[in-house]
């Protein structure tokens, strides 16, 4: 009589006697997966905004899928999301960096700007509503407090989120979306060419730039935004120097 071989079945995967490395992570969904990349996203541009990565850092995969507890093929989309904005630099061998906008490409960044802001502020006015300009007030008012706290982290990053809020405001997500890139490019130009804060983006432009709006005045608006602009490119110079940043520090400080 032939015996019947009785092979032993696995323990379920969430056995404890289970070794570790026999475990499989429980896969994240499609829309869990997108929040966590956006969620490390959101923090490397926060940090860049708020001039706590330096023009030039490496962002390690390994470090980094430490400091977020995530897979290194998670970062790994998110370092690729940054490059397409050109934020990162990609590397082959070498790995992604912090983008280091040459002199040259920071003009392009204004260029585009003066082109675009003025059209951002035409549709905002056509499309005016008390809301709207309140939603712009409240906006100020952060930066004010800011100012008042000397936080300058938070003046940096008010004062870039303030041009991404009028594009939003427009409700064009296409501007929108263009505004956030090159805010962030410029935050990262200001950093590497040193532009003091108090003379590159004042909360008192920002001011007269959103009473022009009130009043439904796009040529007022126009004339304001790009003096603006020119005030901030106007305070660049060069500086080449570049430090080691502690990336632990940056995200978990």
């Amino acid at each position: 009589r032939r015996m019947r071989s009785v092979t032993s079945r696995p323990p379920p995967p969430d056995d404890p006697a289970m070794p570790r490395a026999a475990r499989k992570p429980i896969p994240l969904s499609r829309a869990g997966r997108d929040n966590a990349n956006d969620d490390i996203y959101e923090r490397v541009v926060a940090a860049i905004l708020e001039h706590r990565l330096r023009p030039g850092t490496k962002l390690g995969e390994d470090r980094l899928a430490g400091i977020f507890g995530v897979s290194r093929a998670r970062v790994r989309e998110v370092l690729a999301r940054l490059a397409h904005e050109q934020i990162v630099d990609l590397f082959p061998q070498r790995g992604a960096y912090v983008a280091r906008p040459t002199p040259e490409q920071a003009m392009d960044v204004f260029e585009a700007r003066r082109l675009i802001e003025p059209a951002v502020l035409r549709r905002l006015i056509a499309q005016h509503s008390p809301e709207r300009v309140a939603r712009l007030r409240q906006h100020q008012e952060l930066e004010v407090d800011a100012r008042r706290r000397e936080d300058k982290r938070a003046i940096v990053r008010l004062s870039g989120e303030f041009h991404v809020l009028l594009a939003e405001l427009a409700g064009n997500t296409a501007l929108a979306r263009t505004m956030r890139e090159l805010s962030t490019l410029t935050c990262l130009i200001i950093f590497l060419y040193d532009a003091p804060t108090a003379t590159s983006c004042r909360a008192d432009e920002h001011s007269a730039i959103i009473d022009a709006i009130a009043k439904r005045d796009p040529a007022r608006a126009e004339k304001l935004m790009l003096e603006h602009l020119a005030h901030i490119e106007g305070s660049l110079t060069l500086d080449a120097s570049a430090e080691e940043v502690d990336l632990e520090a940056v995200f978990n400080g």
